[in-house]
């Protein structure tokens, strides 16, 4: 394996702070640039505060520190890439903040690169015309004609003195898209008007996706790809192909992972690390590792982009492979391979890396991995996971990517470790009830490197421990343990008493009814059982339901079988839900499992006699898709009912204590406990859905 990874490298006087503020006609509407107006030292405080945020819901990553940000220099007219949103007036920009599909038109777009900025220009004069005559590039409209929905521009240079050329992508509704003939026409004469342009091809949108382009592109006119220099390395540019916005920040960021993977030291000493390249698109990383020394094994899901990469490394003579594939599946396979890297690299989409994805990559021991990430809650969701499977975060780097908008690009360097035990909300001689994750099976599965139980047999006194019930892969929250197997029947028994009760909280697709009680029998090995699952409505986010659940059985699926059935289903579940909607969650909010977690667990215990309640917070992953859908009020309405669980457990409140009564959540303290018990059952007098 290679050599032990190194601190991050010194990169050089960052850019001045500069304190002048840049001006910008739309910065008040601007989805893309809402802080443009403060100093730049100012938004780099903002940038780094960003990060620290997201971190900071994870308790596994508490003591990770956030670096301060690297500042990018220029911060005006640097952006090499820039997708726009075509919408009727003509407008061509970018969707306004808050939501909604409200297009601002942004002439004279501080960002843009000059050539990027009199493509768009252009467009939209083209635009303009086209759209009293519905031609070719008249602006899509849902409820009339156009087919023009966005466009992709993509600034490439050969060198640092070489002139700045441009490759454009045209995003159409597939349904109303011309001929192949027509659109070659517009193509041709689009790049008459602007001598920069280089090569136009089309992408074909289908439907309300959420995702910009769509999945098939045809080349219309000009080049179809062209060599692009960034930093010690040239990878070859093509339509929709990823790179990053900022030239010099991308470069900062190659010089980076050379010396933090330990790829420039071992070069150095004349050895060649084998380092992986996940989600690498055209190969502008995997190229400047192999610049530097390294054989760089690249796999990317977009396959035009996979040829560009090969075809780069052959022009160089860099030692590169590159496979077209799926992150989770290329995993699996090179692992059954037999196949060891010394380092990874992982730089996925904004979504972040897929559960699967993360699960098989943790099978390799990896001397370093390093995460690229463009969004800092999905990022801070993966490294959470990635710590429970044994790679614990040493370092995060910001850099301001995108300067003059929110955006920030992070850079995390992870290390092998242990397995870290689950957080513990009660235990006493006989049980333990302990925090799950999600993403993980209670008991140990085939597919899965570890188990809540393989985690939880890591505590004192509990290396003999198993389940006494079970909660989904996906699900995250309470579970109960018992130190030795002959206990299970006893606290079982403790568990399906009509004394107990599992509450959970979930966010389903719609507005449910205010309360209600949904009974339904549940087929399990071909046989019937009675089910009944109580609900309470806590809260509406952005159109959909925040609910309290209670299933009165333990079936299995039960709450997801149930509320799919009265057609509010549980967002982000991947078999009983609804497909769009899970994919716009994924995609917009960062939510990549069910939205499904066990808050409380309430019994009588079987020994003592007292009424235990033991609770446990609504984990990161779950506030931050709750924080992005509707910002931080609806958390701070569950926080004030008591809706999401508590961080340690506690005794019942003094006496003084004012609790809310006939609230969403009733409370009244009885006996010892651990919380205030939830009583009464005013969830069944709404609906009653059979």
């Amino acid at each position: 394996m290679g050599p032990p990874m190194v601190p991050a490298p010194e990169l050089g006087p960052p850019a001045p702070l500069d304190t002048q503020r840049v001006e910008c006609a739309h910065a008040d509407r601007c989805g893309g640039c809402p802080i443009i107006a403060l100093p730049y030292g100012e938004q780099l405080s903002l940038k780094r505060g960003r990060v620290v945020q997201s971190v900071a819901r994870y308790p596994a990553l508490e003591l990770v520190y956030t670096e301060p940000v690297v500042a990018a220099d220029p911060i005006v007219g640097y952006r090499t890439r820039a997708k726009l949103i075509v919408a009727t007036g003509p407008r061509v920009g970018l969707f306004a903040k808050g939501g909604g599909h409200q297009v601002v038109d942004i002439p004279a777009c501080r960002v843009l690169s000059p050539v990027l900025a009199r493509v768009a220009e252009t467009l939209r004069a083209r635009a303009a015309v086209t759209s009293e005559d519905a031609g070719l590039l008249s602006p899509f409209d849902p409820s009339g004609g156009g087919a023009l929905r966005a466009v992709d521009l993509r600034e490439v240079r050969t060198g640092i003195d070489e002139r700045a050329r441009v490759l454009v992508t045209i995003v159409v509704q597939r349904s109303r898209a011309p001929d192949m003939a027509a659109l070659r026409m517009a193509a041709q004469s689009l790049a008459e008007a602007v001598p920069e342009i280089a090569g136009v091809a089309v992408n074909f949108h289908d439907g309300e996706a959420p995702q910009i382009l769509g999945s098939e592109t045809a080349h219309l006119f000009g080049e179809s790809a062209l060599p692009d220099k960034l930093g010690a390395s040239v990878h070859l540019a093509t339509f929709g192909s990823f790179v990053q916005a900022h030239r010099g920040q991308a470069e900062r960021i190659h010089q980076m992972l050379v010396e933090s993977t330990g790829v420039g030291r071992a070069a150095a000493q004349g050895k060649r690390l084998r380092v992986l390249d996940l989600y690498g698109g055209s190969g502008a990383i995997a190229l400047a590792l192999g610049a530097a020394g390294a054989d760089v094994h690249l796999v990317e899901s977009f396959g035009p982009a996979v040829e560009q990469a090969r075809a780069a490394a052959r022009s160089q003579d860099i030692r590169l492979t590159a496979e077209h594939a799926d992150a989770a599946a290329a995993l699996r396979m090179m692992l059954e391979r037999g196949e060891k890297f010394d380092a990874a690299v992982v730089n996925p989409p904004r979504r972040g890396m897929s559960a699967l994805a993360r699960e098989w990559l943790s099978r390799y021991d990896l001397t370093v991995l390093a995460y690229v990430s463009c969004d800092p809650d999905t990022l801070a969701r993966d490294l959470d996971h990635l710590a429970r499977l044994g790679y614990s975060t040493a370092s995060l780097r910001p850099l301001d990517m995108i300067p003059l908008t929110d955006e920030v690009e992070t850079v995390a360097m992870l290390r092998r470790g242990s397995l870290p035990t689950p957080r513990v909300a009660y235990e006493d001689e006989e049980i333990l009830v302990v925090e799950k994750s999600p993403h993980e099976p209670t008991a140990p599965q085939g597919e899965y490197a570890s188990s809540l139980q393989a985690r939880t047999r890591r505590l004192p006194n509990a290396d003999a421990a198993v389940p006494v019930h079970r909660i989904d892969i996906g699900t995250s929250g309470l579970v109960m343990f018992v130190r030795r197997a002959e206990l299970v029947p006893k606290w079982a028994a403790t568990l399906a008493s009509t004394a107990a009760r599992r509450i959970y909280v979930a966010a389903t697709r719609g507005v449910t009814p205010s309360k209600g009680a949904i009974t339904r029998e549940l087929r399990e090995e071909g046989k019937l059982f009675p089910a009944r699952t109580r609900y309470r409505r806590l809260a509406v986010a952005s159109g959909h339901s925040v609910l309290r659940v209670i299933p009165e059985q333990g079936r299995t699926h039960q709450i997801r079988r149930h509320l799919a059935a009265i057609g509010h289903p549980v967002l982000g579940d991947d078999r009983y839900g609804h497909g769009p909607t899970n994919r716009f969650f994924e995609e917009k909010n960062g939510l990549d499992r069910a939205f499904l977690h066990c808050v409380r667990i309430e019994i009588d215990h079987p020994d003592r006699g007292n009424r235990l309640i033991v609770e446990a917070p609504l984990p990161g992953d779950l506030r931050g898709v709750l924080e992005r859908t509707s910002g931080p009020g609806t958390l701070r309405f569950l926080d004030h009912k008591n809706a999401l669980g508590t961080s340690t457990s506690s005794l019942p409140p003094p006496p003084d204590s004012q609790h809310e009564r006939g609230s969403a959540l009733s409370i009244e303290s009885s006996g010892l406990t651990l919380r205030p018990e939830m009583t009464g059952d005013d969830d069944d007098s709404g609906s009653n859905l059979t």
